[in-house]
């Protein structure tokens, strides 16, 4: 070629051709720096729930009713000012929380230890410590975040959840998840607001998990992720001898907590470009804070396990109680609770009763939500009218089922489904839900054990239960559980459902004293699937000192094992067995 030509070949190249090629590769470098935080951001650790007995909206329930006991219980600064910030700061937050969208609400207390927790449906109390031992924004940010990744991963009612089959019998398991009541259910298992409640007692694999997704909220929301290792770092240092720091007491560390923060700010790429660090409104509010009066020696605490209405040693709970008139009433509950005698409540409504007048001369009226037996109720009574709690007839209609057959079951079935299963159940008897959990009896079905709970006497129980770790390791994950490893697959998977199994027996026989095997398990299929079929022999609920036959069977899911439970007097087991054994074959588990 002369040169000439290769004039005109070096002129061709800033020519209409040319220029659409340098565009091209302009706009894929520019695109590929773009894309880049977006890759980055894909490989975040995904989070999910855990099992869970109790729907989204319960948790909001649930919350509800704790946040009014806990208010009255903690030191609440009741400060416009500070709680318009906290919320302000924890709705950016929680706007890039997951999962279910709680009603989140943020307030602060007055206590100067560094802490914060929050309760489940979204209700997040931060200490004024931890205002003021935070350097910037994005610190106190992480802490918030922190604890909203609590709500969202539903830790609170996660813990209680699994609590269940190791802390009650079996029977009154089963009534527990035929209760309308998530207040009364949450009583049985002891969940209010101490210091010991089930709601507040995280693993440390759940500080782990809100670790991690409360990094990514910050990062999501704009601020410097990084500040979550800031923070944590800070307070660790502070946690020497001592001086203990209140957030470890309350918060189990898990091992490598800084460091696995730190992994997770790589996944997401680090800070991205304008993260944001502090803010004018944070230096102000910390410097407000700093300036209001310490707190009082004669503030209210957690009562922990003292507070005696909230330990479950009267069977009777008095979920709510307020005595007045028109817009002004006053919180009596502790007080009914405290002269609650033998499982029974019996006064006269007067103001010396109720511990003062709330409105003088205006005629005044009691309020009570309270929970007996299982369920729960409400009464209203004027002042000078007597209250007698649990009615006679409450008393006559729960005693008058011991001892009685419990409805036969009907020809004609219909379906059950929750996110677990699809069973067909006789069409007269009644199914009840709570979460991902279930109970189904005959009218009937449930009984007084003599000892003021109500307990499931005849019915079934379908419920699913985390195995421990250690036990099992991560065998039930799985079909394909051994490949590879030189493992018969299907022999692995055996293993793994007869070590959980083993284990599902063992805790509930430690609430359940009397319950021995009468039949070990055998291996059967559901739904096409692997399981197991055991024969369990339990005390019955029914008074006498019957025994009853507890049919039991599981298999395993990703999320842990599912167990459906058939129960009825051992003397009458026969009789519903073909009842039983239809309802399992209808089965069908949700994939």
């Amino acid at each position: 070629m002369d040169k000439k030509n290769l004039k005109d070949s070096r002129n061709a190249r800033g020519g209409p051709i040319g220029q659409s090629v340098q565009q091209v590769v302009a706009l894929v470098a520019a695109l590929s720096l773009l894309l880049a935080p977006v890759a980055w951001a894909d490989s975040r650790t995904q989070l999910k729930p855990g099992w869970n007995m109790f729907s989204p909206q319960q948790d909001a329930e649930v919350g509800q009713q704790v946040s009014t006991d806990a208010e009255r219980q903690l030191n609440m600064m009741n400060d416009s000012r500070v709680d318009n910030y906290l919320n302000n700061l924890g709705h950016r937050l929680s706007a890039h929380a997951p999962g279910y969208q709680f009603q989140y609400e943020y307030k602060g207390v007055n206590d100067k230890a560094i802490n914060a927790f929050a309760l489940p449906g979204g209700h997040i109390y931060i200490n004024r410590g931890t205002i003021e031992a935070a350097d910037n924004e994005a610190q106190l940010a992480a802490v918030m975040a922190h604890e909203t990744s609590h709500v969202a991963l539903r830790h609170g009612t996660n813990q209680a959840s699994k609590a269940s089959a190791a802390q009650l019998p079996l029977g009154i398991l089963g009534a527990l998840l035929g209760s309308n009541s998530t207040g009364a259910a949450l009583a049985q298992l002891g969940a209010g607001f101490t210091l010991n409640s089930l709601l507040l007692k995280y693993s440390r694999t759940d500080e782990s998990q809100a670790d991690i997704m409360g990094t990514q909220i910050l990062y999501d929301s704009g601020y410097d992720p990084r500040g979550m290792g800031q923070f944590l770092e800070k307070i660790q240092a502070l946690d020497q001898g001592n001086h203990r720091v209140a957030f470890f007491s309350d918060h189990p560390s898990p091992d490598g907590r800084v460091a696995r923060v730190g992994e997770e700010v790589d996944k997401l790429g680090g800070p991205s470009s304008g993260s944001k660090t502090n803010s004018r409104e944070f230096d102000d509010i910390k410097r407000y804070v700093l300036s209001m009066p310490a707190q009082s020696s004669q503030s209210r605490q957690l009562q922990g396990s003292d507070n005696r209405a909230q330990r479950g040693t009267a069977r009777l709970q008095i979920l709510t109680a307020s005595y007045g008139t028109q817009n002004k009433f006053v919180d009596v509950r502790q007080l009914l609770q405290s002269r609650v005698q033998n499982d029974r409540l019996d006064l006269q409504v007067t103001n010396a009763s109720m511990g003062g007048d709330p409105m003088r001369g205006a005629s005044k009226t009691l309020r009570i939500n309270y929970g007996w037996a299982g369920g729960a109720y409400d009464v209203a009574a004027r002042e000078n009218q007597r209250v007698s709690i649990p009615t006679q007839q409450q008393q006559n209609e729960t005693g008058a089922r011991n001892g009685t057959q419990a409805g036969w079951p009907s020809d004609r079935f219909k379906t059950f489904q929750n996110s677990i299963l699809f069973i067909d159940y006789p069409d007269n008897w009644q199914a009840y839900g709570q979460g991902d959990a279930a109970s189904i009896a005959p009218q009937g079905g449930l009984v007084n054990d003599g000892n003021g709970n109500q307990a499931l006497a005849y019915g079934v129980i379908v419920n699913i239960y985390q195995p421990h770790i250690d036990g099992y390791g991560q065998q039930l994950q799985g079909r394909d559980y051994g490949q590879g490893s030189g493992q018969n697959p299907s022999q692995g998977s055996a293993t793994a459902l007869e070590q959980a199994t083993d284990q599902l027996v063992a805790e509930f026989r430690q609430s359940n004293r009397n319950m021995r095997v009468i039949r070990y398990h055998e291996g059967i299929r559901v739904d096409g699937e692997n399981a197991l079929s055991t024969y369990l022999s339990n005390d019955s609920p029914i008074t006498g000192g019957s025994r009853e036959t507890d049919w039991l069977i599981t298999l395993p899911r990703p999320d842990g094992l599912v167990f459906i439970v058939f129960t009825a007097p051992e003397r009458e087991f026969q009789s519903y067995e073909s009842t039983f054994q239809q309802m399992l074959r209808s089965v069908r588990i949700a994939r």
